[in-house]
């Protein structure tokens, strides 16, 4: 996917806040998270939500990216 200067990306593709909370979840899938998240280097809430991305991604959906246009790989990439 083509990297999308800025000025066109606010032009086609905002960055926008998503609000979420109340997750409630058992204590081994929270300690898990909090494991797989700090291997990534990355926080709890960016880890969701890019796993999202990629879950999205593998069942049709279409976007740019997830924090960025280009930042997440095409469903082709994944599958190899």
């Amino acid at each position: 996917m083509p990297l999308i200067d800025s000025s066109q990306r606010r032009q086609k593709d905002p960055i926008v806040n998503v609000m979420l909370n109340g997750g409630r979840v058992t204590s081994g899938f929270r300690a898990a998270l909090f494991a797989a998240s700090s291997r990534a280097g990355i926080s709890v809430n960016e880890y969701v939500i890019q796993a999202a991305g990629e879950k999205l991604l593998a069942t049709g959906s279409q976007f740019s990216g997830v924090f960025e246009p280009g930042d997440i790989p095409s469903p082709a990439a994944i599958d190899g």
